[in-house]
């Protein structure tokens, strides 16, 4: 049977918990926000937009799809000026010269029913009262302010044009959950009730009368604009988006593309290191252009290092808002690199908290991975992380 566990993030965006892995998928401060601040800002797309026209984009672990759709957000944004967008008016003009862009974006996850359910989350909620948890997690409850802090709003019609991508996809186990009450509340129903619309579309029935009168107060009354939106806006650029449900290792060594940004979003490599090795770190360097760059939000001095043994130049993210670095990017395109790691940074991967996950062949399970790396680190002749902090410490005091 399968089970939500989502919750309200304080920026109004719903985020998930994983009770498998004992993780959140979604920082509680904020899904949407955190989208933007890990991977959307720090990739820069104004300007890559300025030079291209084409883009291609590997969301690695897309779970309920924040980063996609944040990106899919920032391009609109980017694709129309706001005169134009804000009096909800649409031609072939953008300012970027009339380009014709085109959009891939090849999503990999291996929750079928999570994935297909992402165009229906609620990204904007406003006045969240009495936040609290279906589920046991008493630190995701301390965590969560009750209080909407947005900071970001998510457009309705991108939400519309992945449910355009992914209708087709909906079965019914995943329609079980779509349609439970108790999860009604974290589902757009206008959304649910668009999703009902095509699904009778793809149907006969006899009840002609019936069926028209809903179709007109579904299209009419509760997301005509938007819809009509979307539609426009797909008008405007060539969008390609494909979802494999899989492991992303297998997906990936089958993929002939290669990308312009990489988002690789995967649950703590303490937890599932099967996508933080320097194995498959070495695949995904394959499959990325030589101008291209893969964000993360992980710090990890392991998941850098094994960055930086898989053929990468390696730097930091670092948010505005939160005035402090908060990823990781790696590209083979040194001058790409914004903010680079300090001698701290540099220092720690030389440590045993340096040693990367391992995966040579690219199939070994998490508790095979983990247990190769304990053995590793526990054999090792180099100095621990606490004892290399306390002699950096003690160096830059003298």
């Amino acid at each position: 049977m399968y089970i939500l566990y989502p919750y309200f993030t304080n920026d109004g965006s719903v985020g998930l918990f994983c009770p498998e892995a004992d993780d959140i998928y979604h920082s509680t401060y904020g899904a949407l926000t955190e989208a933007y601040e890990k991977f959307i800002f720090p990739a820069n797309f104004k300007d890559f937009f300025k030079k291209n026209s084409e883009i291609k984009i590997l969301d690695i672990c897309y779970g309920i799809g924040y980063n996609t759709k944040s990106f899919l957000n920032y391009f609109l944004e980017i694709l129309y000026n706001e005169k134009i967008y804000a009096n909800k008016q649409y031609n072939d003009t953008s300012y970027t010269d009339n380009k014709k862009y085109k959009v891939f974006i090849h999503a990999l996850d291996n929750d079928k029913i999570l994935a297909n359910l992402s165009p229906f989350f609620i990204a904007n909620k406003k006045n969240i009262k009495n936040n609290i948890l279906s589920f046991n997690q008493e630190k995701i409850s301390r965590m969560l302010s009750g209080k909407t802090s947005p900071n970001f709003y998510l457009k309705k019609e991108v939400q519309i044009i992945l449910l355009e991508m992914l209708k087709n996809n909906i079965d019914n186990e995943t329609e079980r959950v779509l349609f439970l009450k108790n999860f009604s509340q974290f589902f757009d129903s206008s959304l649910v009730a668009l999703y009902k619309f095509y699904k009778i579309k793809r149907y006969k029935s006899n009840h002609i009368d019936n069926i028209n009168t809903f179709l007109h107060n579904i299209y009419y009354n509760h997301i005509s604009i938007s819809y009509k939106k979307a539609l426009k806006a797909l008008n405007l650029f060539d969008f390609n988006f494909k979802l494999n449900i899989n492991d992303a290792r297998y997906s990936i060594i089958n993929d002939k593309n290669t990308y312009n940004f990489m988002f690789l979003d995967a649950f703590t490599p303490a937890k599932c290191p099967c996508l933080w090795t320097v194995d498959f770190f070495k695949l995904l360097y394959e499959h990325l252009d030589e101008n291209g760059m893969i964000l993360t939000y992980s710090n990890s001095a392991a998941v850098r290092n094994a960055f930086f043994n898989a053929g990468f130049y390696v730097g930091k993210i670092f948010s505005k808002t939160a005035n402090k670095f908060t990823g990781t990017v790696a590209v083979k395109n040194e001058s790409l690199i914004k903010h680079e790691l300090s001698e701290f940074d540099s220092g720690l991967l030389k440590t045993k908290a340096g040693i990367f996950y391992r995966d040579e062949n690219l199939s070994l399970d998490n508790e095979a991975i983990i247990k190769q790396h304990e053995f590793e680190v526990k054999n090792s002749n180099l100095i621990s992380s606490s004892q290399y902090i306390k002699s950096f410490r003690k160096e830059k005091t003298i």
